[in-house]
């Protein structure tokens, strides 16, 4: 998928949120966390919306990535940019904290899930 992303890039093929979607997706699956934060920094770069897809592509690849606090702060980024949130936003960043060692954060995550109308897995 990086290999597909850099070629469009050299060819002058502008990527979309699709396209960002699916290699911040296999970054994440790849466990190339950074990879896929440089990619949603691009984004904004480039212009290009990023969508709930998007972040919790990206969010997962922080859980993955043991990078808690990046996990957060994309969900800030998510509240202030009004990006709706789900199920799997939630249960990434509650699962990243976890792993962080961050119970407070985590279970902060959980109230304001069950609080919003996100369905709860």
């Amino acid at each position: 998928a990086l290999g597909m992303f850099s070629v469009m890039v050299q060819n002058q093929v502008e990527p979309n949120t699709i396209t960002f979607n699916a290699t911040i997706s296999a970054c994440e699956k790849g466990g190339e966390c950074e990879k896929a934060l440089q990619l949603f920094s691009s984004m904004a770069q480039r212009r290009v919306e990023a969508n709930t897809i998007t972040f919790n592509a990206a969010v997962s690849a922080c859980e993955k990535g043991g990078e808690s606090e990046k996990a957060l702060e994309l969900l800030s980024i998510m509240a202030r940019d009004t990006v709706e949130t789900d199920a799997i936003t939630f249960n990434a960043a509650i699962s990243a904290c976890e792993k962080g060692g961050q119970w407070e954060e985590a279970m902060q995550l959980v109230s304001v899930m069950a609080e919003s109308v996100v369905e709860m897995d």
